[in-house]
């Protein structure tokens, strides 16, 4: 394996995941609201489809990458329409004042923003373009590689989310009360379901 080629993906996963879309949104609201650890795994589930989107254009998976190109318009509609969902969701229900740690809460929280990750599959035609200015393709015997760069995106997608997390719930205690919490579902809801019907519409 080439020196460095999960410290490359690291950077580039860290620089993919940084700026605030709806997943940030999601994430952050979900660490205000139920703490950091659920927060956490929020963004764990964006890194894992992400990662999941980089293997299937590294390692040449022609047909599931053409299915999921050929219906991304009805995917990425189906992704709207789940943002829409969440933001009226978010929006109508009372956020909790105890922090819930339960093995379904993770798994709900991991299992939302992995499959909102995952309508989004033009991701692919950005890690195809990755490899393609890198040279990785699994047709020169590359497989290795690009499972190496795909880990380092996954580690450095993953740290951004763990930081973001801690970060916000550090602010989580001088915030937390009905009012405030109550103001950050009222505006994050707003925010998703403004990102659902930009979804829609374009």
């Amino acid at each position: 394996m080439e020196p460095y080629i999960i410290l490359k993906g690291l950077i580039l996963g860290f620089s993919i995941a940084a700026p605030i879309g709806p997943i940030g949104v999601m994430c952050i609201r979900t660490t205000l609201s139920s703490g950091r650890h659920i927060g956490i795994a929020a963004g764990f589930g964006a890194a894992t489809a992400d990662a999941c989107y980089g293997l299937i254009a590294g390692l040449g998976l022609t047909a599931l990458s053409s299915f999921l190109l050929h219906y991304g318009d009805l995917i990425h509609f189906c992704g709207g329409i789940f943002l829409c969902y969440l933001g009226l969701l978010t929006f109508l229900r009372e956020p909790a004042h105890v922090i819930e740690t339960s093995e379904h809460a993770i798994l709900g929280s991991f299992a939302s923003t992995f499959l909102l990750t995952l309508t989004n599959p033009v991701t692919i035609i950005s890690f195809a373009g990755i490899f393609a200015a890198t040279g990785l393709t699994a047709s020169n015997g590359n497989g290795i590689q690009i499972i190496g760069l795909v880990s380092g995106v996954f580690i450095g997608s993953a740290v951004w989310w763990i930081l973001l997390s801690i970060g916000v719930s550090l602010f989580r205690s001088v915030i937390l009360t009905s009012a405030s919490l109550r103001l950050v579902n009222r505006l994050s809801a707003v925010i998703l379901f403004g990102f659902g019907m930009w979804t829609l519409i374009h």
